[in-house]
């Protein structure tokens, strides 16, 4: 009887561990996307809220010296420790269910660079960029669950399997004098409605 007690406890505390590990499994990517988009329209990378459906290009400064510390003089600013000192980031959080909006990424001509897509469940479900699009400029259209119409001439098409997604760029520096170039375009990512056409060179897109 006694033994028949310690197989009982041994098997519930079995489920309880396999039903815990579900569990944490199912809920961890939500927190962690929920954790990036609190981040992204509350905070920014410091200068404020990022607006909802549109980009923002960490700032020059910060990517120098992501630790905001004292650099030697004469020092490499992309020699120094942080968790990313070779890609400008940019960053932006999509809601689709406002409707679709287009990506316009310039001619990086050559430079790598990539467009990740995430959905809620943390799964990237879509990459613009060298690998998988080439470095030539397009236009890009994202639609939701509920979209429904034609793609628009000169544009290709990005599914969206959820109306929530996080949007991060990166752009490759190559050196120090670099920069300021791979600031220039990774400014040029950006996302705007359909109806302000070519976001290039419409005077209603924003421009960070």
């Amino acid at each position: 009887m006694k033994h028949k007690h310690l197989i009982t406890f041994s098997s519930v505390m079995i489920v309880a561990w396999a039903l815990g590990t579900l569990l944490f499994i199912y809920f961890w990517p939500h927190l962690v996307n929920n954790f990036f988009k609190r981040a992204i329209l509350d905070q920014g990378f410091g200068d404020g809220p990022v607006p909802i459906n549109t980009l923002y290009t960490e700032p020059q400064k910060l990517f120098g010296n992501p630790l905001h510390t004292s650099l030697p003089s004469g020092s490499s600013k992309l020699m120094t420790v942080g968790v990313n000192n070779d890609t400008l980031l940019t960053v932006g959080w999509l809601d689709l269910s406002r409707g679709a909006q287009v990506l316009h990424v310039p001619d990086f001509s050559g430079r790598y660079y990539s467009v990740q897509f995430t959905d809620p469940l943390n799964v990237d479900f879509a990459y613009v960029g060298t690998r998988a699009t080439g470095t030539q400029a397009g236009d890009y259209l994202i639609t939701g669950t509920d979209w429904k119409g034609q793609v628009p001439s000169g544009m290709k098409l990005i599914s969206s399997p959820n109306n929530s997604v996080l949007v991060i760029g990166r752009v490759l520096v190559y050196r120090d004098s670099d920069l300021t170039t791979a600031y220039d375009l990774a400014k040029q990512i950006q996302i705007v409605p359909p109806t302000l056409g070519n976001p290039a060179g419409s005077s209603g897109s924003r421009v960070w």
